[in-house]
């Protein structure tokens, strides 16, 4: 979700130009494109709303990303006393300790819009610096998060369709594996930015200081490289990981439906006491649905996950589908103020995804339940109220 300076036709453009102009959030305006196109583009929202807007999202996103970190630092607390003996308990908590550092980043990123929109002089240019410390760093864990959610998606629908074999092929250590090997193919990469951009020192004369800046590296290797990692780690990567965490979680409904079917189907068949041959319990496709009621509820969890994660990421693939096939929704085409809303919107799905999830927990996976309320002292609240009782 980050707002950046781009460069075209060899001219470094920047969003925020307090040195030259009233607003630090002066939008350029590009008469190259024909003056009916900016009468359209800004006349969806004049300058006014696309402040007042942007005001409203970054302080209601403030207020959901604390609620995420307190969540997921309670999360994380309890999974660690859980131990990780349990490979879900080691993705779930790789699942946590991203959605606490995408909540921080993003925090980072809504003070620096504020330092910037009140025009607070620092000797460093805020929107610029943020972009290499917050901004692209966000963008790329929303992908490893993704990712993890599907990877847990994936390792669900293995423990329904083999049941007996999933033990020798999801164990402790190769989740642990497979979680760094996802943080270093989606996370990782975005410190290859510095390839391209770089921190550089300069004179600014509006403030009459030397300020920390942002420069671009106009060699060819790195401008390929970073037209290479965006398309990967920008499109391709996202929208992969969320197609494979809608298809296993569609296949998880499908399998707890007919689990369900296969023991009410049990049940009737003891009241009817059948014969051996007749009961559904000992033909073999029935075989294959004979999970514990522990897997059986830490399925649901994750479907109720997976959901929770498709109904927060379904606006950010929307906009990355918009920034392809539309060429002038970005930060600096036609739409530019749209995309930007769109971008700051978009970002307020995952730090309420990650919010979430700890209710989820709480209400489905008892053990969870028993060492949070231990945790956070609850027990021995209850234990005092019947005693004065």
């Amino acid at each position: 979700m980050y707002v950046h300076f781009i460069e075209e036709d060899n001219t470094t453009r920047y969003p925020a130009l307090e040195q030259l102009t009233n607003h630090p959030f002066h939008l350029w305006e590009d008469h190259s494109k024909g003056s009916s196109m900016l009468s359209l583009a800004s006349g969806f929202l004049n300058d006014e709303q696309f402040y007042m807007i942007l005001l409203v999202i970054v302080s209601i996103s403030q207020l959901i990303n604390i609620c995420a970190i307190i969540a997921n630092s309670l999360s994380i607390a309890v999974f660690v006393q859980l131990g990780f003996s349990e490979p879900s308990n080691i993705s779930l908590t790789a699942l946590a300790i991203c959605d606490f550092t995408l909540a921080v980043l993003l925090t980072w990123n809504n003070l620096c819009f504020w330092l910037t929109y009140h025009n607070v002089r620092l000797p460093f240019h805020v929107l610029n610096v943020n972009f290499l410390t917050g901004g692209a760093q966000w963008t790329f864990l929303s992908s490893t998060v993704a990712w993890i959610t599907a990877f847990i998606s994936f390792e669900r629908c293995l423990c329904i369709l083999l049941p007996l074999k999933v033990r020798r092929l999801i164990t402790p250590r190769g989740t642990f594996v497979v979680m760094l090997i996802i943080i270093l193919l989606t996370f990782c990469p975005s410190f290859f930015l510095y390839i391209r951009y770089k921190f550089v020192w300069e004179f600014n004369p509006y403030l009459n200081l030397t300020i920390l800046n942002t420069s671009l590296v106009n060699s060819e290797f790195a401008v390929l490289f970073e037209k290479i990692s965006i398309v990967i780690c920008g499109v391709i990567q996202p929208l992969l990981a969320f197609s494979i965490v809608v298809i296993c979680t569609v296949l998880l409904v499908v399998q707890l439906r007919k689990i369900s079917s296969w023991r009410l189907s049990v049940t009737s068949a003891k009241s009817q006491r059948v014969r051996p041959e007749e009961n559904p319990a000992t033909s073999s496709p029935s075989a294959k649905l004979r999970i514990s009621q522990k897997e059986e509820r830490l399925v649901r969890m994750v479907v109720a996950i997976a959901t929770i994660f498709i109904m927060s990421y379904i606006p950010t693939c929307i906009g990355i589908l918009c920034n392809v096939v539309f060429d002038e929704f970005h930060p600096f085409g036609v739409y530019k103020r749209l995309s930007i809303v769109s971008a700051y919107i978009t970002s307020l799905g995952q730090p309420i995804s990650g919010s979430v999830n700890i209710i989820i927990y709480y209400k489905m996976a008892s053990k969870f339940r028993s060492v949070f309320r231990r945790l956070v002292c609850l027990d021995r609240q209850e234990q005092e109220r019947h005693e004065l009782e």
